[in-house]
């Protein structure tokens, strides 16, 4: 694009500030910049890339305000954040290659799952549990999985690996979230490599979103620390909700 207008830049900064705040609680906040991008006359390919870029910035905002916070320990989740980063690489490899479109005929189903899941389980999260399974059996299945997926398709990677780091690590709702902050920045920037190399970027755009990614991300993270479970749930099932819909009706 030769030159941007007044408007558009406060549209791109004003949108990608909102989807920085719904990305740092529940994920999903694509589903407000892709279609801004789109609209704005950008094509789907460089739409998608330039997207990345500013989600990658709003998601190490987040994670470096937990880490500040100490809701995460890196040491702890250094193979979860391993597996997330080669399975994002390999699931950016594949899109290269594969049509992804017919994930929008199975997600909004698991999406649906998710939100039916917390809205019926008031007291989900509130408390740390039992783990089901290890830290090292998790990085090497959901992790690895979620990442590849996110590198793949994308649409609420923070809602699934806010939901498998629950039920299966047993962690309370804060802490998961932080957990799948620190992991979503991982796979964004793995698949943002493979965006820089093979496709193009539009830079400014993508910058001057990505400084409505970092006040929308201090904001959230602020709410998480603040409010914990009591805003992260019910954001949860709305996004859960959304997606779904939007899915459903773009296919």
């Amino acid at each position: 694009m030769e030159s941007i207008s007044i408007d558009i830049i406060i549209l791109l900064f004003s949108v990608s500030l909102i989807a920085g705040v719904i990305d740092t609680i529940a994920g999903g906040g694509g589903l407000l910049t892709i279609p801004t991008l789109l609209y704005i006359g950008i094509s789907p390919s460089i739409a998608l890339a330039t997207n990345k870029l500013q989600g990658t910035i709003g998601t190490l905002t987040s994670s470096l305000y937990f880490i500040k916070n100490k809701l995460i320990d890196i040491n702890e989740i250094k193979w979860m954040i391993m597996l997330s980063f080669i399975g994002s690489a390999i699931g950016t490899l594949v899109i290269i290659e594969i049509d992804s479109s017919f994930l929008k005929q199975i997600i909004p189903f698991l999406l649906i799952i998710i939100g039916i899941y917390f809205l019926l389980s008031p007291k989900i999260g509130d408390i740390d549990k039992v783990k089901r399974i290890s830290i090292i059996t998790y990085s090497f299945t959901f992790a690895f999985i979620i990442g590849f997926y996110d590198g793949f398709f994308g649409p609420a990677t923070g809602s699934f690996f806010v939901i498998s780091i629950v039920f299966f690590l047993g962690s309370n709702l804060s802490k998961a979230t932080a957990q799948a902050k620190i992991l979503n920045f991982v796979s964004n920037i793995s698949s943002l490599i493979f965006f820089i190399l093979y496709g193009e970027i539009y830079w400014l755009i993508g910058l001057i979103m990505s400084l409505g990614q970092i006040i929308g991300a201090l904001i959230g993270s602020r709410l998480i620390v603040k409010n914990g479970s009591k805003i992260i749930k019910p954001l949860i099932v709305l996004v859960s909700f959304g997606v779904s819909i939007k899915l459903l009706l773009d296919t």
